[in-house]
């Protein structure tokens, strides 16, 4: 249809208005088909009924409805019946019978009544008093709940029509209620087999073998020193965690069962487990990422990663159902949901941090509209709750953020998926509250590289840092496959020298003009927000491995001032002693090769108080 004809601009084709004219002027007279309540989204034909809002109309076209074309409204399309007042009531509901029953509630059914004008609905009575309605004209069953057991009911059911005229009543129905079931007063076997299996300075966690019962196991008691703390809700769930203990203390763990009536077995036997020594306290921090797949470094079980790690990035949380669907989800590796949560309590038992990461290369997520960012904000507390993670990372890479063009200001974005990113992330931050920490780890190009050109993927990460800097606990910017960078003294360092590591660092630690536009500089972070991203081995990544020798030449100018003689001059020449630690990709290359970055850089870190 040409777009320039008037019809199509008042949105009524002309042959609608003709037809319409022409339905006015000479009523068709078809057969009238009772189609109930008005809906929208609903095929109607010519001579189709309808009611709405107590009125009765005629189909004068066939058409599909919409919201908006409601019958009052579009009157080319529904003729208002003027006819006199509907005062005939249905004929009576025939056929009413039980279909099913037990000791509380009994089923009904019962035959569909007829009206002149459509049966909207149907009263069932108890003993003379009514006590439930079916809604619309195809409900001709009903279950009734709330009676007594072994009693006798007589039910009837009435029909009534949208003018509130009722049917008489049916005939009646009458049905005795099944005796109450026999009261359970067996209790279920005690559990047996009570271990641990991990313990830490303030949890242990516990597994048992199932008990049994006449009915069934509902659930399950842990009792410490004789004290119930934790219970496991579920028939399957014979294990828990019990968190706020002492460190370095013996405590005695026995285990009841119950069932849904209430019995609860005898104790377990006892089992006495000492809880570990506290975890020294760090000022400077290890992030870690722990990748959900096997790449060929090694597969290492979560509560096996190396104690000299404080923060535990999961890798990764990915998009199902396309990169635009905003719907992220996890499935542990080589791991059950049980096991992998207990792993995360347990590391957090031991003063750890585990935090899910989104994303990463493979993982491309566009929130482009706000539909997808509702997906990921509910699908990521769904993961968030469901495992007890402590944080959030965002480790999103290629077309995940990229600014549009004509998104010139890194203080107020307008691309879309940046706009929704940052809502969604602030929304999550206030859901799960102060404690909950936040980590980025974007590439160079995303946040310095924004220094010489803002645009596309240069800078991008600039407005979701900016915006949730109040809430941001560490940046790890990628100090690795990125090639050279420019830096504040305007010349250009490779990746993996000393050099480049200071001068990355800097440019947080100082702030930069975006862009190259001194009137809008990108504000420094506080030193505690920054950390180094490096590669744990040479395997872990394209480029950019540094040796932890020069790793440590890098880190004492930083921190202290102590030049290793390198080409790049700080800007503040005592250095940044606030500045916070490493981050590496990843903790299964580190074990790969027998702890070298961990075991390296955690004995340097810890020589500063």
């Amino acid at each position: 249809m040409p777009t320039s004809s008037a019809s199509a601009r008042t949105g009524l084709p002309v042959l609608v208005v003709l037809v319409a004219l022409l339905s006015f002027l000479f009523p068709v007279t078809a057969y009238t088909a009772d189609r109930g309540a008005w809906a929208p989204n609903v095929p109607y034909t010519v001579g189709d009924l309808v009611t709405y809002l107590g009125k009765g109309y005629d189909c004068r076209q066939s058409h599909t409805s919409l919201v908006g074309w409601e019958p009052p409204n579009v009157p080319a399309l529904w003729l208002e019946r003027t006819s006199a007042p509907d005062t005939q009531a249905p004929t009576a509901p025939a056929q009413l019978t039980s279909t099913a029953k037990n000791h509380e509630s009994v089923t009904l059914s019962w035959s569909a009544s007829s009206d002149d004008v459509g049966v909207t609905g149907y009263e069932v009575f108890v003993n003379g008093g009514a006590t439930a309605s079916a809604t619309t004209a195809g409900a001709t069953t009903v279950t009734v709940s709330g009676l007594a057991a072994n009693t006798t009911y007589t039910f009837t059911v009435k029909a009534r029509d949208a003018a509130g005229n009722r049917s008489a009543a049916s005939a009646a129905h009458s049905t005795t209620t099944s005796p109450p079931p026999p009261v359970d007063t067996e209790a279920p076997s005690a559990p047996t087999g009570p271990r641990s299996t991990s313990v830490g300075s303030t949890s242990v966690s516990l597994a048992w073998n199932a008990s049994t019962d006449n009915v069934g196991v509902t659930g399950y008691e842990v009792f410490v020193n004789g004290g119930a703390t934790a219970s496991a809700t579920t028939t399957g769930a014979t294990s828990a965690t019990v968190s706020g203990l002492a460190a370095n203390t013996t405590y005695a763990f026995t285990v009841k069962a119950r069932d849904a009536a209430g019995n609860r077995s005898a104790p377990s036997v006892a089992v006495s487990v000492t809880t570990t020594n506290a975890p020294p306290t760090r000022s400077k921090v290890l992030v870690g990422y722990w990748h959900n797949f096997d790449n060929g470094s090694t597969n290492i079980r979560l509560r096996d990663v190396s104690a000299k790690f404080d923060v535990i990035q999961v890798a990764f949380a990915e998009p199902v159902g396309g990169a635009g669907s905003g719907t992220m989800g996890f499935t542990p590796y080589n791991s059950s949901v049980g096991d992998f949560k207990a792993d995360i309590a347990l590391l957090r038992s031991q003063g750890r941090r585990v935090l899910i990461s989104i994303g990463g290369a493979n993982g491309t997520i566009h929130l482009d509209d706000a539909t997808a960012r509702q997906n990921f904000v509910a699908s990521m507390q769904s993961l968030i709750t469901t495992y007890g993670f402590d944080g959030l990372d965002l480790d999103l890479e290629g077309s995940s953020l990229s600014l549009n063009g004509g998104d010139t200001d890194f203080r107020n974005p307008t691309t879309p998926r940046i706009v929704n990113l940052i809502q969604a992330t602030r929304q999550l931050l206030d859901q799960n509250g102060s404690g909950f920490l936040l980590t980025m780890a974007p590439e160079t190009a995303y946040v310095q590289g924004g220094m010489a050109a803002y645009g596309g993927p240069w800078g991008a990460y600039l407005p979701v840092i900016h915006a949730l800097r109040d809430r941001l606990t560490y940046l790890h910017v990628q100090h690795y496959n990125t090639g050279t960078v420019t830096a504040l003294d305007g010349r250009a360092y490779a990746q993996g020298t000393p050099d480049f590591h200071v001068a990355m660092a800097e440019m947080l630690l100082r702030g930069f003009p975006v862009g190259g536009n001194a009137s809008a500089t990108f504000p420094a972070l506080r030193p505690d927000q920054v950390v180094i991203g490096l590669p744990s081995s040479p395997q872990a990544a394209g480029g950019g491995y540094t040796t932890p020798a020069n790793v440590h030449k890098a880190l004492d100018y930083l921190l202290k001032g102590q030049s290793f003689g390198g080409a790049y001059v700080l800007r503040q020449p005592a250095g940044y002693p606030g500045f916070k630690g490493l981050m590496t990709w990843s903790i299964n290359w580190d074990q790969f090769t027998q702890f070298e970055f961990s075991n390296s850089h955690r004995a340097y870190l810890d020589t500063y108080p």
